[in-house]
């Protein structure tokens, strides 16, 4: 039997949960949606022929029962949603970032855990096949031991999503403790923590703003810039956020004791670095040639999942989603262990503490800052 889905915010992304639900009908299916604005609620049901479609939360959980509700609201109201949708006895998928703090993320898992509930949270890109892919060549022994892992994320700002972000000093991104970085940088962080075991390493941080100031209003405020060292007991790690580079990047290195990975989950791609043995001027000409060969052939790959209507945008959400659902009609652990959720959060705290929004552009430390206890 499958399990009766809930979605509870329906902006764009409750699209994308819709559609990639539907692609697994043995697992789930989506009973009802909900909206504060009636309207969103109803054109969705609409266009998804859902059966059933509410303005009042309350009211959905009591009359539809659902055994899942996935929170795809702004951060600013996922504690809450949450943490009603366990007292109604729900599991509960929540879209990042979890809560907007350390303290109420730990208090959100502390009541799952108390009520017997699963819990996860959007970290989709953890499941994208290039993810998957280079977890496998870990498995396989080809990395040997991380030592240093640089996780990049940026776009430009003068995109789609920043020109609505930007035109409205009320849009809900203004209004996040972390603003524009509190929205983005768990793409940054999630890809860190299975390389980093450390509970709380020590942590620099700091952002500053590239564009000018033209507002004179909270718009003003916003870093879009952001730069963090990590430095745990054995592995270090870089993550750098931009919000101004053309094109966009998305990547992920992990370099190890026999071999560096380089991820890509915009192209989709996953390389090794190439290294030869032969002499002088001669070697330095083979890797290119190397490096040529691995994109061919990625390329190829992708090219058949293509072929086979296997390459979507959304594939790590739906492959994220099967796991969490199948956590729950085994009884097994979440897809995401609680330890990597909160660890993930208190590092947001961390990066939020040391470059926090104001009306001054932070400055490049002089030395590092280390994360308090």
């Amino acid at each position: 039997m499958s399990l009766r889905i809930a979605i509870v915010g329906c902006g764009k992304i409750a699209d994308g949960h819709i559609e990639e639900i539907r692609k697994i009908p043995h697992l789930a299916e989506v009973v009802a949606v909900c909206d504060l604005e009636p309207l969103m609620a109803e054109q969705i049901a609409t266009r998804f022929a859902i059966p059933a479609h509410y303005a009042d939360f309350d009211e959905l959980l009591e009359k539809e029962n659902p055994d899942v509700v996935h929170v795809t609201t702004p951060p600013g109201s996922h504690l809450h949603l949450a943490t009603r949708a366990l007292d109604a006895g729900c599991h509960v998928y929540v879209e990042k970032p979890l809560t907007l703090n350390y303290p109420d993320s730990c208090s959100l898992v502390s009541q799952a855990v108390a009520a017997n509930r699963k819990l996860t949270v959007g970290h989709t890109y953890l499941f994208d096949p290039p993810a998957l892919a280079m977890r496998e060549l870990i498995e396989d022994g080809v990395l040997g031991e991380p030592v240093h892992v640089e996780s990049f994320y940026g776009y430009n700002l003068a995109g789609q999503f920043g020109s609505a972000l930007m035109s409205d000093p009320n849009h809900w991104v203004h209004q996040l403790p972390g603003k524009l970085f509190q929205n983005n940088i768990d793409h940054l962080l999630n890809k860190l923590v299975e390389f980093l075991p450390d509970e709380k390493p020590k942590m620099s941080a700091f952002g500053s703003i590239r564009r000018n100031k033209r507002y004179g209003d909270i718009r003003d405020d916003m870093l879009d810039e952001l730069r963090v060292t990590i430095h745990g007991e054995k592995v270090s790690a870089y993550a750098t956020f931009s919000s101004h580079i053309v094109p966009a990047g998305h990547s992920c290195t992990v370099y190890g004791t026999k071999q560096t990975i380089h991820t890509d989950y915009l192209a989709r791609t996953v390389t090794l670095a190439e290294t030869t043995s032969l002499p002088s001027a001669v070697g330095r000409l083979v890797p290119a040639f190397g490096q040529a060969a691995q994109f061919a052939k990625q390329g190829a790959k992708n090219l058949r999942r293509f072929a086979k209507s296997d390459f979507h945008f959304f594939a790590g959400l739906n492959h994220l989603l099967r796991l969490f659902y199948e956590s729950i009609a085994n009884g097994t652990e979440e897809p995401i262990p609680h330890r990597d959720i909160l660890r993930i959060a208190w590092m947001l705290d961390e990066v939020f503490a040391q470059a926090p929004q104001g009306t001054q552009t932070r400055e490049l430390p002089s030395g590092p800052i280390e994360a308090r206890a």
